[in-house]
């Protein structure tokens, strides 16, 4: 049996594992947000950058990759590694997957996807919403093991770009960013 992974944070541009295909598409009724801390790799558990996760909203589109896993051994590792660099998502969800946004027909059902509940009782790590400017001065002063937190903000933005999907809260947090580098540069 074929196993999908959905990707829509850095899971885009540095999967980790291996894999048959890459679709990109977008699952349905969920909205991207930088709404969950990382402690582990863009922040530390004293200073906790924000990483995305999903958020359930009517009407909404999350675009990102589905990657298909067919070979049992590489399903086995995909999962054992996600199990460890998703360990701080407390959620794993199978959602429907699709291409065309016209299409009522999924191009793929039963997508894996790692998600961060809002439950901070089982999910210790969620930061929830803040303002624009909030959420930016904390990506700014964060970093971890896998980097600045900034960086994979950027990363995402660009690799969202590259994929030619407009997310506008991913822009909003990249530019809200920048403003503030720019400021601290200059002395602002």
């Amino acid at each position: 049996m074929v196993m999908w992974v959905f990707g829509y944070g850095s899971l885009i541009w540095k999967t980790g594992f291996h894999y048959d295909e890459r679709v990109v598409g977008f699952i349905r009724g969920y909205r991207r947000v930088f709404y969950q801390g990382s402690t582990d790799h863009r922040g530390t558990p004293d200073f906790p950058g924000r990483t995305v996760t999903l958020q359930a909203f009517p009407g909404e589109l999350c675009w990102g990759v589905a990657y298909k896993i067919s070979r049992e051994e590489d399903q086995k590792n995909a999962l054992e590694y996600l199990e460890v660099r998703e360990k701080q998502y407390d959620s794993k969800v199978y959602l429907d997957f699709f291409t065309d946004p016209d299409s009522t027909t999924p191009t793929i059902n039963g997508v894996m996807v790692y998600m961060a509940s809002p439950d901070t009782r089982t999910n210790k790590n969620y930061l929830g919403p803040a303002p624009l400017e909030e959420m930016a001065k904390q990506i700014i002063h964060a970093g971890g093991p896998s980097g600045p937190n900034r960086d994979y903000v950027f990363h995402l933005e660009d690799a969202l770009n590259q994929l030619g999907c407009l997310d506008l809260h991913v822009r909003d947090v990249a530019n809200a960013v920048r403003k503030f580098l720019l400021e601290m540069k200059t002395g602002s």
